[in-house]
């Protein structure tokens, strides 16, 4: 039986914290399915490429994209990027990441448009623990965003150092995995 009582506040019921998975948890093969998307829209494209300080008329000029190949403006690729790996935080990485150690292997297949929404799903590549960190975990991800249509529009690995499970977390091995 599950023991409730009271906080400082009077509440009752169990507390639960949000978190990402620990070193521990990731299984080399395992594939995360983010939701849910993401639109994009003029305004993310506009304000991401002005931050950023990216003037390439691919991203804000309407008559110059209509010129060229694709025939309109292209969401910035940075923005697609910073999406995807955004998009995996609450459920891979949320209070459990140490340090993001490197990107590699990016690619962008297909464009992304205004009004396209962006899935992301997260495959674990491989996992070791640090030989120099007790502790903690070296963790290579592989995020792949696809359109509304399926199609690939990016494709990055990322190394992240991950925190293991303290000896207090329940391990993931234990309990209904649904």
């Amino acid at each position: 039986m599950t023991e409730v009582s009271a906080d400082a506040a009077g509440r009752t019921g169990p507390e639960i914290v949000q978190r990402g998975l620990y070193y521990d948890e990731l299984a080399v093969g395992a594939r995360y399915v983010h939701r849910p998307g993401r639109t994009a829209t003029e305004a993310d494209n506009v304000l991401f490429s002005s931050l950023t300080m990216n003037t390439q008329a691919l991203h804000l000029d309407a008559a110059y994209a209509q010129s060229q190949p694709f025939g309109e403006r292209l969401m910035n690729s940075m923005w697609t990027l910073a999406t995807m790996v955004g998009a995996s935080v609450s459920q891979i990485t949320q209070g459990t990441l140490v340090a993001q150690l490197g990107l590699s292997d990016i690619s962008f297949p297909a464009p992304l448009f205004h009004g396209d929404t962006l899935y992301t799903e997260t495959e674990v590549v491989d996992k070791r623990l640090s030989a120099s960190r007790p502790g903690q975990g070296i963790v290579t991800l592989r995020h792949t965003g696809r359109n509304q249509r399926g199609e690939v529009v990016a494709v990055a690995t990322r190394t992240a150092l991950m925190w293991c499970a303290p000896p207090s977390a329940p391990d993931a091995s234990e309990g209904d995995a649904s």
